[in-house]
């Protein structure tokens, strides 16, 4: 029970860091600037669920997706480490990264119009459910039985409701800790992103070698 616990708590803890819903309250206040609140709660619901859609896919389905393809699991450690890695330098500078924010933020809103609906896209994919997540899912179920891979899940849909709740009830949040609070916080998430990509980097080697050397 002790290992499952850990296995729940270091998929969490992951998943927060590169989510991190805090830094993406901003943008997901931006997006919806101008909107009622009962839209802003809908598109809210509907970016978390499809985020938990996509990474459901990719945890559970992931072997096969590779098998599918002839893609190796070591090589896709040591790429996407080296994705998440970016992903954590960004932020630690205090940037976005492209990677989840393909556009500015005042692009999104110069293009934005009443009729537009920013729940997919740029919310579920790729701020959410982006390349980092994904890999991250995969990464973690990879090794893991049934039960492991419920837990994944299990802690992907917690930090889903988390999201879900900060997005709502975003504007009050952001003038509690105050924007210079949630610029230590951005950074310190992508200290943990980048060591969590170097963790995937060292794995995929460490890996490789051992089955080339067998």
């Amino acid at each position: 029970m002790d290992a499952l616990f850990l296995h729940f708590a270091t998929a969490f803890m992951a998943f927060f860091a590169i989510m991190n819903p805090i830094a993406n309250t901003p943008v997901f206040l931006g997006l919806t600037e101008g909107m009622s609140s009962q839209h802003r709660v809908a598109i809210a619901r509907r970016a978390v669920i499809q985020a938990f859609i996509i990474v459901l896919a990719f945890a559970v389905a992931g072997k096969m997706i590779f098998g599918l393809f002839g893609l190796n699991m070591d090589a896709f450690r040591i790429t996407g480490g080296c994705l998440v890695f970016l992903i954590g330098i960004n932020m630690l500078q205090g940037k976005h990264s492209r990677m989840h924010h393909p556009h500015s933020l005042d692009d999104s809103l110069a293009s934005d119009s009443s009729d537009d609906d920013p729940a997919t896209f740029p919310l579920a994919m790729p701020m959410l459910a982006g390349p980092g997540t994904i890999t991250t899912a995969m990464n973690l179920s990879a090794d893991g039985g049934l039960i492991n891979i419920s837990f994944i899940i299990l802690a992907f849909a917690l930090l889903c409701v988390i999201t879900y709740v900060v997005f709502i009830f975003g504007e009050r949040f952001i003038r509690y800790i105050g924007r210079a609070a949630m610029g230590v916080i951005t950074r310190l998430m992508g200290l943990i992103v980048a060591v969590i990509g170097t963790g995937m980097v060292i794995e995929g080697i460490k890996n490789a070698f051992a089955l080339g050397g067998s």
